[in-house]
């Protein structure tokens, strides 16, 4: 890509946890010209480089519009997805699979130079037994329990024959671990808890136990620092995946000490039932099959983002989960429908 060049970038799901971040990243990029944020509802943010249009990627019928959209693109960053209703699949297949496929034949058909697209360590096959982290060649099947794992892998299939079919277009993949931020602490908790969750729960003086799994350990990453990455795969002439996630690695002890709460060994099976059963009776809205994938989910190690894109998370895992839960107890939120939060106090 030219470095004299300036951008006209369009942005697939722009108004949720990713799009908000990276479309701020953009803001301040002076390469980048424009941005065209896509999402199903115009919001009321507003930024000076970004115009909205809505489509629906789920809609048989919306193609010439959003083939319309990416017409004159430099580049698409893709990150359109619903995690819910988890009782339908159904329909999140048809925004996170086939949504994705009309994105990528659009992409194909205005041969648009650069597609960076959303995937995630959900991607991932489960990790090797000895819990070491790894890179970007470790297998991309999912685990095949949990819709969203499975949907996850299945959009790399998708790109896999994308990349093959259109060589003239450079292809980024993004695998970054859990994502957090203040402003969507309000839509992480609706979407993973349930809308009537009261946010000011996640006070420590109210979290006196925090339950010891055994295979609980995860990673997390500021959803700004993702965005910074997925400003630097734009810019830069890099193809193929990259891992993103920040140290140190979350485990009930690192919990405990950020919570202020003490572990206690809890058998993985009763924390299973009882989301199970919360599930089945739609209090909680994410499924036990969720739970087993997080279980399994692989470390990351972040040496080629570090190298090819000198990119370095500016937060720490806990500070990133600290954000999200000021933004839990003080109802934050965006100027997007997916992102609304609720000020209390």
């Amino acid at each position: 890509m030219n470095p004299s060049e300036r951008l006209r970038v369009v942005v697939t799901g722009a108004t949720g946890n990713v799009g908000t971040s990276v479309l701020r990243a953009l803001e301040r990029e002076p390469r980048v010209a424009s941005v065209l944020g896509l999402a199903r509802r115009t919001p009321r943010l507003t930024l000076d480089k970004t115009e909205w249009a809505e489509v629906d990627l789920s809609l048989e019928g919306d193609e010439p519009r959003l083939a319309q959209y990416v017409a004159d693109a430099d580049a698409v960053i893709h990150l359109a997805w619903r995690f819910q209703p988890t009782h339908d699949p159904v329909t999140t297949w048809q925004t996170n699979v086939l949504g994705s496929v009309r994105v990528f034949d659009a992409v194909a058909a205005a041969h648009v130079p650069v597609l960076v697209c959303a995937s995630s360590v959900g991607a991932y096959s489960p990790g090797p037994g000895n819990g070491a982290p790894v890179s970007e060649s470790w297998p991309t099947h999912g685990w095949p329990g949990a819709a969203y794992t499975r949907e996850k892998a299945y959009v790399e299939r998708v790109l896999d024959t994308f990349e093959r079919d259109h060589p003239q277009t450079r292809v980024v993949r993004m695998r970054p671990s859990f994502l957090f931020k203040e402003e969507s602490a309000s839509e992480q908790r609706r979407i993973f808890a349930g809308r009537w969750l009261p946010g000011q729960l996640f006070r420590p003086e109210l979290l006196p136990l925090v339950p010891e799994l055994s295979g609980l350990r995860f990673q997390t990453l500021h959803t700004d620092d993702a965005a910074d990455a997925y400003r630097r795969a734009l810019l830069r002439d890099v193809r193929g995946a990259f891992n993103l996630a920040a140290d140190p690695v979350i485990d009930s002890e690192v919990l405990g000490r950020l919570l202020d709460a003490r572990p206690v060994k809890v058998p993985t099976s009763a924390v299973r039932g009882v989301l199970s059963a919360a599930w089945r009776m739609r209090v909680a809205p994410a499924s036990p099959d969720l739970f087993d994938a997080v279980l399994r989910l692989p470390l990351l190690a972040t040496d080629r983002a570090r190298r090819e894109l000198e990119w370095e998370p500016s937060r720490t895992s806990v500070e990133a989960l600290e954000a999200f839960l000021r933004g839990a107890r003080a109802g934050s939120g965006e100027e997007t429908e997916p992102m609304a939060g609720r000020r209390v106090g």
